[in-house]
This record gives C-alpha cells, structure tokens and sequence, in this order.
C-alpha cells in the first residue's frame, strides 16, 4: 500500500460522513454539536473545496480538522453534450479511478442518474457496464459528490430536480455507502433532496431491497426485471440464479409503499428474447397485486452486446397487453444514445470521449455544454 493510500485509509474524508456521525466525530475535538452543522452546511450547501474555507469556525479548531480530515476531489475531466440535451459527465476519483454519471432534461425536471461502484459484477449480458467487471465500491462522498459535480456544470437559475441511482453499478450491493449517500442527499442541512424525488434501482438483490424496506429513508424503488422466467432471467441477469422470480417478486410484495407511489420495474425489451406475447401476458400475473408501473426500454444496442433492439411494433403490442390489463406500461425513449449515456451503456473507457462534442471540462466550458440546452 502506498504512503498515499495509506493516508486515505487513516484520514477521514469529512462528506463521507452523515450528519449523526459528524455530530460524534466533532465531539472528539470537544466541540459542540451545533459545529458538525456548520461544517455540514459548508460541505454540501455552499460545496467548499477546502476546510480552510469554513470561515465561521474557530482557527484553531480548522487546523485541527486540516490534520485530521481531508476532502478527496472528484475531478470532472470530460464533458459530453448529447443532441437532444442529455449531458454525461467523465468523473476521475482520488484514487485514478473515473466514472460516469448523466443529466437528462425532460419537461420540467432536471435528472441526475449517479453511479455507485467503479464498474459492476451483476454480469448483465445487455449491459455495457457489466463488460467492465467490479473495480470498487464508491464512498457515500464519492456517490453523493456526483450530483456537486453534475450541478457544477449547470447555468445560473438552473437546478437538479430528481436523483436516480441508476448509472454504473447495483447501488444495493454496496448498500452501506448507498444508504449513507441517502442519507446526505436527503438531509435538510445539505443537500435537502426529497425522498420522493429519489429513486434506487436494483437487479434483483433481495437482502438489499429488505434492507431498504427497513430503512427510514422513503426513496423510491426500481426493479430491473426484464424477464417473466426464470430460464431466461438466469441468462440474462445471474444474479436471478439466487434470487429466482419468486424471490424477487414476494420482496417487492412487502415493500412498504407510502400513499400514492407505485413501485417502478423496468424491462428491457430485446427482440426474440423477451418480447413475446407470452411474455407481456406472464409479466401482468407476476406483477398482480403490486402498486406498481412498468417502464418499457428498447435495448440500446453496442458491438459488445449480443442481442437486438425490439422494433417498434412489438413494443407497442407489448404495451397494449399490459395498458389492456390495467397495468400501467411506459416506453421510455433512449435519451443520450449518440454519447453513450442511455440506459446500460455507461462504461468508462477512451472512446467515452471519442466524440467531436466531447470537451476537456472548464467550469466556462461545462456551462457552456450544458447550461445552454438543459434549460431549454
């Protein structure tokens, strides 16, 4: 381990804590409480770079916090503008390692889709993710900070509206951070995102999703489900090999819901594979008795992927059989695709860049890439 690493193992990165953990941490310097507030506040509402900047704090007490914490950067090294306004993001971690996370602008939200691990080791066969395998789980700091940098890039008067945890990684196969990054993105002395606004998307990670119905945190659930057997689930999604349908679907059953919301599955339809007749009709059995709706993705096709998009006339049918069985079913159009920032395309590498819109990132610049379409 070098004396960097080493460095970063001992010294706490202070947006990797909550606000109730700062509170105790703080109390180790014999401060009071009302402290890890403003410390709080400095981190995530008015995004300081650095503790020296956290000019209501006693000297003294910032100097101490200089030589026990640091805050790690979350370097934003490319800028991509999409034509239909989609804006994707190459974000380089304190270690090397880089990620991508996405804004997409529909109507009148603005939506961040943040990523939870360096890579991913679900192995979906229709994910480009999927191909990079598991670098490492991000810290809350690292999972949280996306929507600081995404927000970086954005023209006065311009702001974030939703979360999804749906870029690279299963966000409940490293739960603890997930759940921390919630926790900070939701908390009203930071970042102060409502519940309701935020959705956590999984493949299928049964403890995860009974981990989260025991929470307190009230986020939304997605279910990536994109399959009505378990033969074709197995192939598709491994994790399905432990987690079969059955499994899967009596979780989703004892999800609590709050009034009014309805839990999300998303089914991504390949041609041949998934979009039978029989398959819209099974899905509508499996999903009875859920509050649920039903987002229907056309594959975003890659050389890297082994299967094709459904035309569009088998979608369409797909849809009908579920609107007919009073399921709610939505196709939702791929967003981003000519910069590889649709659904299950995101995959760090230099071609993520190779684009005449891609651009090194200067704030002037990323306003400039952003700013100018997301509003519109």
């Amino acid at each position: 381990m070098t004396a960097v690493s080493m460095a970063a193992v001992q010294v706490p990165d202070l947006r990797d804590f909550t606000l109730s953990e700062l509170t105790e941490w703080i109390g180790g310097f014999g401060e009071p409480p009302y402290r890890a507030r403003q410390i709080f506040r400095w981190l995530w509402k008015r995004q300081i770079h650095s503790i020296s900047e956290m000019t209501d704090l006693p000297r003294a007490f910032r100097e101490a916090l200089v030589a026990r914490a640091r805050l790690s950067p979350l370097s934003v090294v490319g800028v991509q503008s999409s034509r239909d306004g989609t804006g994707k993001l190459l974000l380089r971690l304190s270690d090397g390692e880089e990620i991508e996370a996405v804004l997409i602008p529909e109507a009148r939200r603005l939506t961040a889709c943040i990523s939870s691990q360096a890579g991913c080791a679900m192995g979906c066969r229709f994910c480009l993710t999927a191909t990079m395998g598991l670098h490492r789980n991000l810290r809350p700091a690292e999972i949280a900070g996306q929507v600081l940098a995404l927000a970086s890039t954005l023209a006065p008067g311009e702001h974030i509206t939703h979360i999804v945890l749906m870029g690279m990684g299963e966000p409940l196969a490293n739960y603890a951070a997930t759940e921390k990054a919630l926790q900070i993105l939701t908390a009203k002395t930071g970042l102060g995102f409502s519940p309701r606004r935020i959705t956590v998307s999984t493949v299928g990670l049964v403890p995860g999703i009974r981990r989260l119905a025991r929470s307190d945190l009230g986020v939304n659930l997605a279910v990536s489900l994109t399959a009505t057997t378990d033969e074709v689930r197995n192939d598709l999604i491994p994790i399905n090999d432990r987690y079969p349908l059955s499994e899967l679907l009596r979780a989703c059953r004892e999800f609590p819901l709050p009034p009014r919301r309805r839990m999300t599955f998303e089914y991504v339809l390949m041609a041949g594979v998934n979009d039978h007749v029989e398959d819209a009709h099974r899905l509508v059995k499996l999903l009875k008795g859920i509050r649920c709706k039903v987002n229907l993705i056309p594959l975003n096709e890659a050389p890297e992927i082994p299967f094709h998009r459904s035309s569009r006339q088998r979608t369409e049918a797909f849809q009908k059989i579920l609107e007919r069985a009073g399921t709610i079913g939505t196709i939702r159009e791929s967003r981003g695709q000519d910069i590889s920032a649709a659904c299950g395309m995101l995959a760090t590498a230099d071609r993520s860049l190779d684009t005449a819109r891609s651009v090194p990132y200067t704030p002037e610049c990323g306003v400039e890439q952003f700013g100018s379409s997301l509003g519109s």
